[in-house]
């Protein structure tokens, strides 16, 4: 199975609402393979529009706010109009449908890179940015991982962000662990 990699997915609905998500993305013969779950806005808006694209960006602050609410990230239109691209991507691959693999939960969709544009040179990723990556996907699946599962996971990735946060990681990983903290305070109104 090929690798996931970690990404943001700009899309635009029929009325030119932007829609950023973060995702993990496969490459395979050729084409770039999204999965957004069913539904969402990301299937929604590349099935109206067959575009999307692919955003790698180091600032792992995106990732973080966008499973936090917070998804009101500085974009800017693709050159030739058909799209849009985060602002502070290091690089940018624009993405048309190809083809539709249907399925209940997750469909597939096949789509065909455009030519890749280079933005801002990578530095090089620390350990912080890795946990706060990791604890996003955490954070994106609250309603399906048992508490002390996600309590063990995110006190192994505290020790990356104790040892290597900057400030940006810092805030991201405060945003997550807020998320965490409001999403018990509602099991626990929830459940009285």
């Amino acid at each position: 199975m090929p690798r996931i990699l970690e990404t943001i997915v700009t899309t635009r609905s029929p009325d030119g609402r932007v829609h950023l998500a973060p995702m993990g993305v496969r490459h395979q013969d050729g084409h770039v393979l999204l999965m957004p779950f069913k539904p969402s806005a990301t299937l929604d808006n590349v099935l109206a529009d067959g575009r999307a694209v692919l955003n790698l960006t180091d600032d792992v602050r995106v990732f973080a706010g966008c499973v936090t609410g917070r998804r009101d990230w500085s974009t800017e239109p693709l050159a030739d109009g058909h799209g849009v691209r985060l602002s502070v991507a290091l690089a940018h691959l624009p993405l048309s449908l190809a083809r539709r693999q249907d399925d209940a939960m997750r469909p597939v969709l096949w789509m065909r890179p455009g030519e890749q544009v280079i933005h801002a040179p990578f530095a090089g990723f620390n350990r912080a940015q890795a946990a706060v990556i990791e604890g996003a996907v955490l954070v994106s699946r609250l309603g399906m991982l048992p508490a002390d599962k996600l309590d063990r996971e995110m006190a192994y990735l505290q020790i990356a962000i104790d040892k290597t946060a900057g400030e940006a990681e810092a805030e991201a990983w405060q945003w997550l662990r807020q998320a965490i903290a409001e999403h018990r305070g509602r099991d626990l109104r929830g459940s009285a």
